[in-house]
């Protein structure tokens, strides 16, 4: 396990460490309707218009993941002093370094005080170095696989799945109440965002089936209403079918712009954004295949 500190976090008394030793395209965030909706004692999800941030209240403070913009950061700041007045904050968390995600650090600290630190997986640290915006600031502390944050005896779990989505997105993980936190690489009733830009196929089945062994039992995505592990079947079903259809275009030798045009998954056409992504999903994974 490999842990990186940029600077010093000046909140040692609140935060104690626990780390595991387990070996780009983004959506925009438009203008939007904010609306705070609780999962469990001390669980909450914000929505923010198509995106959602996630936070929990421990005894030594909340801890956020995902400001997700300036704006929206704003509205969650408000959020968490709504929801659990006069808690610091204790930490800021990146579920992976999209813009349409871990933007807005800086409209929390405005807030919460600027020593907040900001955690995220390491491989997403010389990227928002390099992007050089001062509303996205790098973390102050990595992890390569697992950590485990602890506040007043509330365990909070950080899993890298390895990539997917991203080369460095995670998964926010509360064991006591098996309530899970995942952004991008999996939806609730939905089909994979546009063309799946940013896809790492091989790995992105393999944390598809990784997901799996975290037991959670409710599912709060980065976009869309909270789920459950069916919701979870339901992805990898999916992907699994839409796999063996474009493999089975391709065994036909239809080209790219035929497989788009002809490939049906039928099951899922009730899905959210089918008749506008599914055909480029096609398209994504007809690459990917031809490729291999």
């Amino acid at each position: 396990m490999t842990r990186s500190i940029r600077t010093p976090i000046p909140i040692a008394a609140a935060l104690a460490l626990t780390l595991g030793a387990c070996a780009e395209g983004t959506e925009q965030a438009p203008a939007m309707n904010r609306a705070t909706s609780q999962v469990a004692d001390g669980v909450f999800w914000y929505n923010a218009g198509t995106h959602n941030a996630f936070f929990v209240d421990t005894d030594d403070g909340v801890v956020a993941v995902d400001p997700i913009s300036m704006e929206a950061a704003a509205g969650l700041a408000g959020a968490i002093r709504g929801a659990v007045p006069d808690k610091p904050l204790a930490a800021i968390v990146y579920s992976h370094s999209d813009a349409d995600h871990a933007t807005g650090a800086p409209a929390l600290r405005a807030e919460f005080g600027d020593d907040v630190p900001i955690i995220a997986q390491e491989n997403a640290l010389p990227i928002i170095l390099e992007r050089g915006d001062p509303d996205l600031p790098p973390p102050d502390l990595t992890f390569s696989d697992e950590m485990t944050l602890r506040f007043g005896g509330r365990a909070i779990e950080l899993h890298y799945l390895g990539r997917s989505h991203s080369d460095n997105l995670i998964v926010t993980f509360l064991p006591e109440e098996r309530i899970a936190f995942a952004v991008d690489f999996v939806s609730n009733d939905r089909v994979g965002f546009r063309d799946l830009p940013g896809w790492y196929f091989d790995e992105f089945y393999v944390a598809l089936d990784l997901l799996m062994e975290i037991p959670f039992e409710t599912m709060v995505f980065g976009h869309g209403d909270v789920g459950d592990r069916g919701t979870i079947e339901r992805q990898l079903a999916y992907y699994a079918d839409l796999r063996d259809a474009v493999q089975a275009a391709l065994d036909e030798g239809l080209s790219e712009e035929e497989a788009m045009a002809q490939v049906r998954l039928d099951d899922y056409a009730h899905w959210g954004q089918y008749e506008e992504w599914f055909p480029l999903n096609v398209g994504a994974v007809y690459r990917w295949l031809a490729s291999s």
